[in-house]
C-alpha cells in the first residue's frame, strides 16, 4: 500500500506551490478585501492550463488524474479559497460535457474550455430548491426545435463568464420527479438570460457568485446535455460527485494555511518570557490540528483515487468539518490577532464554512454515506 504522491504528481505539485507562493499568497488578502477581481490569476491559469483539467487531451485537455485534481484545488485554496472556485465549477461542468454530451457538444465546447478561451460553471440550486434539486421550478417547454425557459437560478459561481451555462430544467412533469429534469447548455448573450446581481458574502471571494433569471430563453434542442430527456438529475449528481473531492481539497488547502500560520506564530509570539509554543495548552492545539488534517488529505487522495460517491461524500464531510475546526484552534492560538485583518486567518475562518454547505451540505452527506453503507454499496474496512 503505497501513501506517496507518483514522481509525476510530485513535480505537478511542485510547480503549483511555486505558482501559488509567488502570485497568490501576496496579493490574497489586499485583493479579497478590495473585492478586486483576479483576473491576472485566471490568465495565469490558462497558461497553466488548468481549465483543461478535467478534458481529455484530444481536446487539448490536461486530462489529470484524479488525485492531481485534488492537488490543483489544496494548494490553490491553501493561497485564497475564492479564487479556487473559478477553477471548481469550471471543471466539473467541463466533465460532464465530456462525460455526457453529444460529440457535437464535445467539439464545439471542449477545446475553448481546456484552454480558458470559454468558462463553464453549473447552474443547479433556485431561490425555492437547494438541497432537493427535485423540487426546482426552472421549467423547459418545446416549441419546434427550441426550448423555451422561464425561471431563475442562484448561487451560480462563474455565472458572469460562463458560456456555456449548464443549466438544470424541468421538461416534464413525469414521476418520479427526477425523470422530468434535463440540462440544457445556455450561451452567454442569449436574449432573455440574464445575470441579475452579485450576491454579497461572508467569504469566498475572488470569484463572483450570483442570480440568473431566465424570461423567454429559448434554446436550440441541440443544447440539451447528451440529446435525450430526463437525463439531468443523473448527470448534475454524478458532476457533484467530482466536486465533492475539490471541495474536501479545498478544505485541506485552507486548513494547511491555518496550521502554518499558527504553528510559525507559536514559535514567534512570547508570553512570560518564552515563545507560546513551549506551553502544553498550545502544543495540545498543534497536535490536534496537524493530526486532523494529515487525515483529511489522506481521505480526500483516497476518495479521489477511488471514484465512488460515498467515499468522496466521506471526504467532503470530513475535510470541510477539520477546516471549520482548525481555523477556529488557530485563531485561538494567535489570540487577538487572529481576529485583525492584518493577519490571513480571519480570512480563513470566513472561508472555511463554504466547504460544509457547497456540494450538498454535510447533513446530506451523511445521509448519502448512511445509504450507501445499508444498502451494502460501500464497506467499512478491508
Amino acid at each position: 500500500m503505497n501513501f506517496e504522491l507518483d514522481e509525476d504528481q510530485q513535480l505537478f505539485r511542485a510547480t503549483l506551490r511555486e505558482f501559488v507562493d509567488k502570485e497568490i499568497v501576496p496579493v490574497a488578502s489586499e485583493w479579497e478585501r478590495s473585492g478586486r477581481y483576479p483576473a491576472e490569476i485566471v490568465e495565469r491559469f490558462k497558461e497553466l492550463g488548468l481549465f483543461g483539467m478535467t478534458i481529455p487531451s484530444e481536446y487539448g485537455g490536461l486530462d489529470l488524474d484524479r488525485v492531481s485534481y485534488a492537488l490543483v484545488f489544496e494548494e490553490i485554496a491553501r493561497g485564497w479559497m475564492g479564487v479556487a472556485g473559478v477553477l471548481g465549477s469550471h471543471s466539473l461542468s467541463a466533465w460532464m460535457i465530456n462525460q455526457y454530451g453529444t460529440q457535437d457538444q464535445k467539439e464545439r465546447y471542449l477545446p475553448d474550455l481546456a484552454s480558458g478561451a470559454r468558462r463553464t460553471g453549473i447552474a443547479l440550486t433556485e431561490p425555492g430548491a437547494g438541497t432537493d434539486l427535485q423540487g426546482i421550478q426552472t421549467r423547459a417547454e418545446r416549441d419546434g426545435e427550441h426550448y423555451v425557459v422561464n425561471g431563475a437560478k442562484t448561487w451560480i459561481t462563474n455565472a458572469r463568464h460562463a458560456d456555456p451555462m449548464p443549466v438544470l430544467v424541468k421538461t416534464s412533469d413525469e414521476r418520479p420527479a427526477h425523470r422530468g429534469l434535463s440540462m440544457l447548455l445556455v450561451e452567454a448573450g442569449t436574449p432573455g438570460y440574464t445575470v441579475s446581481r452579485d450576491l454579497p458574502k461572508l467569504g469566498y471571494k475572488g470569484t463572483e457568485t450570483c442570480e440568473i433569471t431566465l424570461q423567454d430563453v429559448r434554446v436550440h434542442s441541440d443544447q440539451l446535455l447528451g440529446g435525450v430527456e430526463g437525463r439531468g438529475m443523473q448527470q448534475a449528481l454524478s458532476a457533484l460527485e467530482l466536486g465533492r473531492v475539490n471541495i474536501a481539497a479545498r478544505a485541506v488547502g485552507v486548513s494547511q494555511c491555518a496550521f502554518d500560520a499558527a504553528l510559525a506564530y507559536a514559535g514567534q509570539r512570547e508570553a512570560f518570557g518564552r515563545p507560546i509554543g513551549d506551553f502544553q495548552a498550545i502544543q495540545l492545539k498543534l497536535a490536534d490540528m496537524a493530526t486532523e488534517i494529515q487525515a483529511a488529505r489522506l481521505m480526500t487522495y483516497w476518495a479521489a483515487s477511488r471514484s465512488a460517491r460515498a467515499e468522496a461524500a466521506m471526504a467532503k464531510y470530513f475535510a470541510s468539518e477539520v477546516a471549520l475546526r482548525v481555523t477556529m484552534e488557530a485563531m485561538r492560538v494567535h489570540g487577538g490577532y487572529g481576529y485583525s485583518q492584518e493577519f490571513v486567518l480571519e480570512r480563513l475562518y470566513r472561508d472555511a464554512p463554504l466547504m460544509a454547505i457547497g456540494e450538498g451540505t454535510n447533513d446530506v452527506q451523511r445521509l448519502v454515506i448512511a445509504r450507501d453503507l445499508l444498502s451494502g454499496a460501500v464497506k467499512v474496512g478491508w
